[in-house]
């Protein structure tokens, strides 16, 4: 198994760990610390060294950070977290702060009266210690950048992550290594720029068609790079990681250095360097400007020309799809006929589809941890099974499956929600407006130049005018055998970033009740060029991506518009005329009778 059930975190543990930190900030003159949940790397996904948040809290969401001070110690989660973390910190010794509703300055300005508040400056961006200096500006509390406190009264940190690079072929990557630097350094060159700095592994990963192992579940490899000018790079990240066949992968312009030459190679650095604020530690600048460089503002220059896709990536992203959405309908079936029987559990159920992925022999690994939430679990957005909570799939109720895939041609996430027994009509009613958001995503057409945000309220409205919704974006980008979620890309009320054809990204409305069910449905799509139609506007789409059945027995039929109905009846017998060959006789027979037209 890649998946394991064990508690990764002990909340009883969190009071002592909050005493010992509040002793070594007295010890430091600060009263108070920030602990992100990022890396080095502003990872959403980090390794075991980097888990600095859930080793002091217990928290084990993939987002949120903690502020410490000597009365209060807050715990930032956003709306996919707000159930989870009432059960996994004492709340007798931290206090879970909606965010971002709820900003750190004006929190911090609030229960601190004066003093200075530390932060490791490879922990955090430029642009997030710009906004908590601008919100305490005037106030009697300062910044400090010190030495991570946290890593000083951790007795047993785990090392650096050490997993092997492995070369991504050209025949997946669609583009060379050479080629893309030689892309970028041109911009570099026009704009006026000697070098640009990067931070983002699955960005180096990308850069130089590699991939790594040293984090779970996404297969990026950590260093750091510097794109130069003439379309050479350098290379930091430990050598044990590059064996014969990555070296033999990279060609004469690329240098490989040790990890700990980034640092003195930043202060060499002369001239114009872009780095990005959003994403590079503030180090990275304060070394380089206080050598003399200049730093210029501007995007990691991989980000966009990563995020859209090229005809190989696209390619291999759909044939990754039909692979995974031929296992996922094996596991519905097998689902379907098990479960009335009673006697499963969550474990079992993320037990067996990891299974029937495990059967197409080239699973590399799973893309997250399965979520797979029965009843009332379903609520806890980013639920992961342990065998301390793992329930009993019940009759009459419903369960969540959030799961995806790493094979080397494509990364995949799909949600389905499924009914077990008769969950009743309030659940078939939540059900069908969740259905009807992702559709409303599925067939939109849109002017190009158009972003995430502009799209994101058509997967609430149904939910809207019943006086409901979703505290989460609708849509993440993904990566190419690269990271499940990946930036810039999102469909959200905050992205500001204008799709582009090769775009990949999830469609993933959702309605949650605490203490009762959870219903998410989610597929992948692509952003497209628009068929002409019309007055044949410049207008994308998106092509859907993923392929398995939506449960048709909680489908409220007569509330869906004709539409709405076509395009669900369309994409059934696409899901049925693609995934039927790859199946057994009854898996098939199975999936005949769920994409039949409502």
């Amino acid at each position: 198994m890649f998946q394991s059930f064990e508690t990764t975190a002990d909340p009883s543990a969190g009071p002592g760990r909050l005493a010992r930190l509040r002793d070594q900030l007295r010890a430091e003159g600060l009263s108070g610390f920030l602990v992100p949940r990022a890396d080095v790397h502003q990872g959403e996904y980090v390794a075991a060294r980097d888990e600095r948040l859930q080793w002091l809290t217990g928290f084990t969401g993939s987002a949120g950070f903690a502020i410490v001070l000597p009365d209060m110690a807050g715990v930032f989660i956003d709306g996919r977290y707000r159930v989870q973390v009432k059960h996994q910190v004492d709340l007798t010794a931290f206090t879970p702060v909606p965010w971002p509703e709820t900003k750190p300055g004006p929190w911090i300005a609030e229960h601190l009266a004066e003093g200075v508040v530390g932060f490791d400056p490879w922990l955090h961006t430029a642009d997030e210690v710009a906004r908590l200096e601008e919100a305490l500006k005037g106030s009697p509390v300062t910044l400090r950048a010190v030495a991570n406190a946290v890593d000083a009264i951790w007795p047993d940190q785990p090392p650096p992550p050490s997993g092997a690079a492995f070369p991504h072929p050209v025949t997946l990557a669609g583009e060379t290594s050479e080629a893309k630097r030689a892309r970028l350094a041109d911009a570099l060159r026009k704009a006026g720029k000697e070098a640009a700095v990067i931070t983002l592994p699955d960005s180096l990963c990308w850069l130089l068609n590699l991939r790594g192992a040293d984090v779970p579940r996404n297969p990026i490899l950590h260093g750091f790079a510097i794109l130069r000018a003439d379309a050479t790079v350098d290379v930091f990240t430990a050598p044990s990681k590059l064996g014969e066949s990555a070296r033999a992968a990279l060609d004469a312009g690329v240098r490989l250095h040790a990890v700990e030459a980034f640092e003195p190679t930043l202060k060499s650095l002369s001239g114009t360097i872009r780095v990005d604020r959003t994403s590079a530690p503030l180090a990275v600048s304060r070394l380089i400007e206080g050598a003399g460089g200049t730093v210029a503002w501007g995007d990691d220059p991989c980000r966009l020309p990563k995020a859209a896709k090229n005809a190989a990536e696209v390619a291999g992203m759909r044939e990754a799809h039909l692979r995974d959405g031929a296992a996922v309908v094996e596991f519905l079936c097998w689902l379907d006929a098990t479960a009335p029987k009673g006697g499963l559990t969550e474990i079992d159920v993320v037990t067996a589809l990891e299974g029937y992925r495990r059967a197409t022999n080239v699973l590399h690994d799973i893309s997250f941890d399965t979520i797979c939430g029965a009843g009332p679990n379903g609520a806890i957005m980013h639920y992961r099974v342990t065998r301390e909570t793992n329930r009993a799939v019940g009759m009459d109720e419903l369960l969540l499956v959030d799961s995806g895939a790493q094979f080397a041609d494509g990364t995949t996430d799909i949600t389905r929600t499924i009914a077990v027994g008769d969950p009743g009509g309030e659940a078939r009613d939540c059900y069908t407006r969740v259905l009807q958001g992702l559709i409303a995503i599925s067939r939109v057409r849109w002017p190009r130049g158009i972003a995430g945000r502009d799209l994101d309220a058509l997967a609430r409205f149904h939910l809207w005018v019943a006086g409901q919704d979703f505290d989460h974006g609708t849509g993440h980008g993904v990566g190419a055998f690269l990271s499940v979620h990946e930036g810039p890309q999102r469909i959200s009320r905050v992205s500001e970033v204008p799709l582009e054809p090769g775009m990949i990204l999830s469609n993933e409305p959702g309605y949650y009740r605490e203490g009762a069910f959870g219903i998410r449905l989610e597929n992948l799509i692509v952003v497209q060029e628009a068929p002409e139609l019309g007055d044949n506007r410049d207008q994308l789409c998106f092509e859907t991506l993923t392929f398995a059945p939506f449960d048709r027995r909680l489908i409220l039929a007569d509330r869906l518009s004709g539409d709405e109905r076509n395009w669900l009846n369309t994409y059934h017998a696409e899901v049925l005329a693609k995934l039927a060959p790859r199946l057994g006789a009854t898996a098939r027979d199975w999936l005949q009778a769920a994409c039949a037209p409502l």
